[in-house]
């Protein structure tokens, strides 16, 4: 589970920190915070949308990435790359193909029976373990500063304590 975790996250980071930083090849369309929409006769190569939605009714010659966003296929869409979606789902419709892998992290993948996808299918649906991946980090990291107060409090309560040195049981009682 956790390779699979590591393989989507880095696969989703990865094509958004290269198509963002390298949106050069003509036909790349980045967005943030609004929708992309591929028209039915539009040829495009690599999507990135963050903080918005794609929606695909021609071709597609790159990946497609939707951070907090869904990825939706329509009739006949074609995408000859991989389709990630982190906080969203990815929705394949009658006829749609996709030649690569399909990624969903936080969300659902939905296909059409009669819908194609050549790569591998990754779904991580629901928000939940999103949350606690999230949280598990700030919990460590908590944790071992409670730890390190908790440490240096005991110290300077008594620091005389620390420094004692233990005598042999013959000499306590008298």
């Amino acid at each position: 589970m956790r390779s699979v975790l590591q393989t989507a996250c880095v696969t989703g980071l990865v094509a958004l920190l290269s198509s963002v930083a390298l949106a050069q090849t003509p036909g790349d369309r980045v967005q943030i915070g609004r929708d992309i929409v591929v028209e039915a006769n539009d040829k495009t190569h690599d999507l990135v949308c963050v903080g918005c939605s794609i929606r695909v009714r021609g071709q597609t010659a790159g990946d497609v990435v939707a951070i907090a966003g869904s990825v939706t296929l329509e009739p006949g869409a074609q995408v000859a790359g991989d389709t990630t979606a982190v906080m969203g789902d990815v929705r394949l419709e009658h006829g749609s193909t996709i030649a690569g892998g399909v990624t969903a992290v936080g969300g659902m993948v939905r296909r059409d029976p009669s819908a194609a996808i050549a790569g591998d299918v990754t779904s991580m649906g629901g928000a939940g373990w999103l949350l606690l991946v999230a949280l598990v980090p700030f919990l460590l990291l908590g944790g071992f500063v409670a730890l390190i107060v908790w440490l240096l409090r005991r110290n300077r309560q008594n620091p005389a304590a620390a420094y004692r040195t233990p005598q042999p049981s013959s000499q306590r009682h008298s």
